[in-house]
């Protein structure tokens, strides 16, 4: 058992909280995640670079990443977890609440491509992902990004995680921390090499598809430049299309 199934809420909302002196180091770090929206060149400079190591292959628009994110969230992010977490008996609200607290940089970034290596090292130790494959590929657009979550996992493992505690509180799998060091160093030394799927998706059908389209960055890619490029039609698909649109997806 974890501390997030058997610690009271007060205690996990107290750890995932951390210091004084941590809750400000987490405020200064959201408010330079929502800087790094107005910063164009940085955008540019990490879609290029997952251009140059094969995992775009074409560049979406800026509208086209706006419209994916939004559909990465509301078909894929959000749907999938409440579910997982209502097989679990979790409430999905306050662990929202958990997460925020732990770290709120890496809930205002769906995409990555605006998000730190530590932002993204802290969502993928803090949440049982449903297919972590996306963020490690993202991670290798970073000069020793997947060296340094190998690192922080070993730490996390070892007990000597400086954000051991509030992380803690969130992971509610005992062992997922063990799963994510194990593919990892698969990952590093083969890039196709299957990754772990969260429960709920390796066991619904419906959660499989979708996974294929939005679990890795390559075809998640594929997809956001398959959305309109247009503003008004752009609107029409957020508005309108209220479910997975199976014909944008990669099968």
């Amino acid at each position: 058992m974890t501390a997030r199934l058997t610690e009271s809420p007060w205690t996990l909302l107290k750890n995932a909280a951390g210091t004084p002196r941590e809750m400000l180091d987490k405020v200064r770090r959201l408010g330079g995640a929502f800087a790094a929206y107005a910063d164009g060149d940085k955008l540019d400079g990490r879609l290029s670079r997952l251009q140059e190591i094969g995992y775009v292959e074409e560049v979406p628009t800026r509208l086209q990443l706006i419209v994916g994110s939004v559909d990465m969230l509301r078909f894929w992010i959000s749907p999938a977890a409440a579910d997982y977490y209502e097989s679990r008996g979790i409430h999905f609200g306050f662990h929202q609440v958990l997460r925020i607290l732990d770290e709120p940089a890496g809930m205002v970034d769906p995409t990555g491509f605006l998000s730190t290596v530590d932002s993204i090292i802290g969502h993928v130790m803090q949440v049982v992902h449903a297919n972590p494959a996306y963020d490690l590929q993202l991670l290798e657009s970073h000069d020793g990004g997947l060296e340094e979550l190998e690192q922080q996992v070993v730490a996390m493992l070892a007990g000597t995680h400086p954000k051991a505690a509030s992380i803690g509180a969130i992971v509610e799998e005992p062992d997922y921390h063990e799963k994510l060091l194990a593919f990892v160093r698969e990952f590093r030394a083969a890039k196709d090499t299957d990754a772990p799927l969260r429960e709920n998706i390796q066991n619904d059908p419906k959660w499989r598809e979708i996974e294929k389209t939005f679990g890795t960055l390559p075809n998640a890619m594929k997809y956001f430049s398959r959305l309109p490029s247009r503003p008004l039609p752009a609107a029409w698909h957020i508005l309108m299309v209220k479910e997975f649109p199976k014909h944008l997806g990669v099968h």
